[in-house]
């Protein structure tokens, strides 16, 4: 994976030679950073013309933007797969990327929060996906523990269904 954060927008960081990677990102819009938005979509779409052109999936960084991503998303109806990565939005947010046929993923924060723990229960077993995300996150074991007690399911079955989602998106 590789990509330009939307907090590096304004570094002037040349693109990576997205060929050699198996995805896309994390790229994405976040409008809780001081950068430059239209620098950030300029980036963004960047990053989406690359994922379509070579047919990578994409992760993405999506805060306070939701909006604008799902709208610039709709400008690249051939993306091979759209990963939301440390995903924090509601369960109406969450429906709308499943009807698109998108993932979610849920790392420390995503538990953290009641709603986001709703859209954990919601989230369709083949769209899912648990992550880390720094050195201070839990491990990911504990991780998939304290999502599959949510989700009323083993770890084991968790681990299985998440090894086939990566396949889906990855490997297809």
């Amino acid at each position: 994976m590789a990509g330009i954060h939307p907090w590096d927008a304004e570094r002037g960081v040349t693109l990576p030679d997205f060929a050699m990677c198996d995805i896309v990102g994390e790229t994405g819009l976040d409008y809780a950073c001081d950068v430059d938005r239209a620098r950030q979509m300029e980036l963004f779409r960047a990053h989406l013309r690359a994922a379509e052109r070579l047919g990578k999936p994409v992760v993405l960084h999506v805060v306070r933007s939701f909006e604008d991503v799902m709208r610039t998303l709709g400008d690249y109806p051939t993306l091979r797969g759209i990963l939301f990565h440390g995903f924090i939005g509601s369960v109406e947010q969450a429906a709308r990327c499943f009807e698109r046929g998108y993932y979610l993923s849920f790392g420390a924060r995503s538990l953290r929060s009641p709603r986001t723990r709703e859209v954990i229960i919601a989230t369709p077993a083949d769209r899912l996906f648990v992550e880390t995300d720094d050195s201070l996150s839990p491990t990911i074991e504990e991780l998939y523990t304290a999502v599959a007690e949510l989700r009323n399911a083993s770890v084991e079955k968790l681990g299985r269904q998440i090894e086939q989602n990566y396949e889906k998106l990855i490997l297809r």
